[in-house]
């Protein structure tokens, strides 16, 4: 099934046929999500009005954390296996991650103030969610930033890899 949808011209026509469909569910389900997130729910005991920032904030740091993790795989994809659609994916990835970590960052500070009495505590969580956002940024202009297509891919996807062997302590020379 891969090998089938791997052709980016089959790809194509299938996603555009699909498109307005998804499309369509995605704002459907967006609004009346928000709809019952921010407007119809209750009241916390302890929180108040305030908890209704958390429908926004943790879908938005989970939907960051799993974009950078596509983000990833589909960095290895083009790196191992050259393959077109997987550098299309990355840098389309890229700015949505970005939007939804920036999203996360924002939500936090508007929660954390009232719970908190403070915008920003330098938190384990709070930390890696901006440095997820720098490292968005980083692969935005570091794709940006080079004319040759294909050279900008390569050094991009290295800098997640980079990235993700510094995370976990290895040394890693490119």
């Amino acid at each position: 099934m891969f090998d089938w949808l791997a052709n980016p011209n089959r790809f194509n026509r299938i996603t555009e046929k699909i498109q307005p469909c998804i499309l369509f569910i995605t704002i459907t389900t967006l609004i009346s999500g928000l709809y019952f997130g921010l407007f119809d729910s209750p009241k916390d005991y302890q929180q108040g009005d305030a908890v209704r920032i958390m429908y926004v904030h943790v879908p938005s740091a989970w939907l960051a954390s799993f974009l950078y993790f596509s983000l990833a795989i589909s960095c290895v994809f083009y790196l191992v296996w050259k393959h077109p659609l997987a550098d299309l994916v990355s840098s389309s990835i890229a700015p949505i991650g970005t939007l939804f970590s920036a999203l996360t960052l924002v939500t936090g500070s508007l929660w954390g103030k009232p719970m908190w009495g403070t915008w920003w505590v330098w938190d384990a969580r709070l930390t890696s969610m901006l440095l997820l956002f720098f490292l968005y940024l980083a692969y935005i202009f570091l794709w940006q930033s080079i004319t040759n297509k294909d050279l900008a891919s390569k050094i991009s996807a290295c800098l997640l890899y980079t990235s993700d062997a510094a995370d976990e302590g290895f040394g890693v020379d490119l």
